[in-house]
């Protein structure tokens, strides 16, 4: 349908990824959809995940890989538009995409593919572009929604705010959504980072500041705190600790905990340490070098490393095992928003519908994506909320009459 003059059936902000998506959808079902957005390049989170090659999904997604007050309340957005529904479009459009661990989906050559293909959605079925365009005010009017804009007042019957988070805001990332639903009084949790690399006290970190660099697997779990723990390599840095598991806990963290690691997990590290010190004639740098990098052996033995581990009594072994395996270490914080790959918190999931994402008692305005208190883990599950969160609103804002 088209729009008469400035005036549509749903106007969408935020052009990124829950936006465009929701964007096409809306349009798909025949009604004026206009897509505003501030920025002046297109969707530059897409283009920087996945290392360039976007981490579009993730097959084994489930509403357990997501964090919320409302832990229930993904169930039926995600199950509405699965992974394998937005690999079909994938495929589609012929880009090609090969599968990492755990589940995770990658563009074989770069996320630009991910952007042309949600842009061409949104062009072959007649959205209308308002970018750069900067919103100044938002208010609710007997029609709908009017927008004043830098490119003039746009009236709207529906509004989907679709601006996400404030995480990496060197991107363009802005407190817009959460701002917009202050403004209609609607509850929000508060916004903080995740998937974000952990920071340490600077005087408590020096012993492990040289190691930046060093990456092992390790089991990461909040000690004290929810019964989740993660398997993922864990990365050595000058400030701290990052890589995937910590990314991952980070989400889950909060401050004043501290970490439970065990930096040899899936070994009886105990009985093989008893085992090699018998008969050993290596210094017990070169024994522990068996099981991690050379330089995090010998930094965490520090002088006894260069004793024969022959000589270590049977208790001073178990010491050592227990002080690997059950490593309790205390974050001072994280290294913010501008290092998290998402934004935790946002708008309380008990003023959505949680069918829809429309804002109970208030027709016509929805709230997709990260701006929403949903956050998934790192590896293509963010991306599968945006998807699913976008195709939902799209849906029910074109079955408006």
């Amino acid at each position: 349908m088209k729009s008469i003059g400035n005036s549509f059936d749903v106007a969408v902000i935020g052009a990124g990824a829950a936006g465009m998506m929701c964007a096409a959808q809306a349009a798909m079902g025949g009604k004026s959809v206009v897509l505003v957005d501030h920025a002046s390049k297109l969707a530059e989170k897409i283009r920087i995940s996945g290392g360039g090659r976007c981490n579009f999904t993730n097959r084994h997604v489930t509403p357990d890989n997501f964090i919320s007050t409302n832990p229930k309340f993904a169930r039926g957005i995600l199950a509405g538009y699965t992974p394998q529904d937005f690999i079909g479009l994938v495929q589609s459009y012929g880009i090609t995409w090969h599968e990492k661990h755990r589940g995770q989906l990658f563009c074989d050559e770069s996320s630009e593919q991910i952007i042309a293909m949600l842009k061409r959605e949104c062009d072959r079925h007649d959205v209308s572009w308002r970018m750069p365009c900067q919103v100044d005010g938002v208010k609710q009017v007997a029609s709908g929604f009017e927008l004043q804009t830098s490119a003039g007042v746009l009236r709207t019957r529906n509004l989907v705010i679709a601006t996400g988070g404030t995480a990496v805001p060197q991107v363009g990332a802005t407190d817009f959504g959460l701002r917009l639903a202050r403004q209609f009084e609607l509850e929000v949790v508060a916004p903080r980072a995740a998937l974000v690399p952990l920071q340490f006290d600077p005087a408590l970190w020096q012993p492990f500041a040289s190691l930046a660099g060093v990456a092992i697997e390790a089991e990461i779990a909040v000690a004290g705190g929810p019964k989740q723990r993660f398997v993922e390599d864990m990365l050595f840095t000058h400030r701290g600790l990052s890589g995937p598991g910590i990314l991952q806990i980070s989400s889950y963290w909060q401050p004043g905990q501290s970490l439970s690691i065990n930096l040899l997990p899936q070994k009886r590290l105990v009985d093989e340490l008893l085992s090699l010190k018998a008969g050993a004639k290596q210094q017990a740098s070169t024994v522990l070098a068996q099981f991690w990098p050379k330089r995090l052996a010998e930094q965490w033995l520090g002088s006894d490393g260069s004793r024969k581990f022959a000589e270590w009594s049977d208790k001073a072994i178990r010491k050592l095992a227990e002080q690997i395996q059950q490593w309790q270490v205390l974050p001072s914080g994280t290294a913010g928003m501008r290092k998290a790959e998402v934004m935790a918190g946002g708008v309380h999931t008990n003023v959505l519908d949680q069918r829809t994402l429309e804002v109970k008692g208030m027709p016509g305005l929805y709230f997709i994506g990260e701006v929403v208190d949903v956050t998934g883990w790192l590896g293509g599950y963010n991306f599968q909320w945006a998807w699913a969160s976008g195709v939902a609103a799209g849906r029910a804002s074109a079955s408006q009459s």
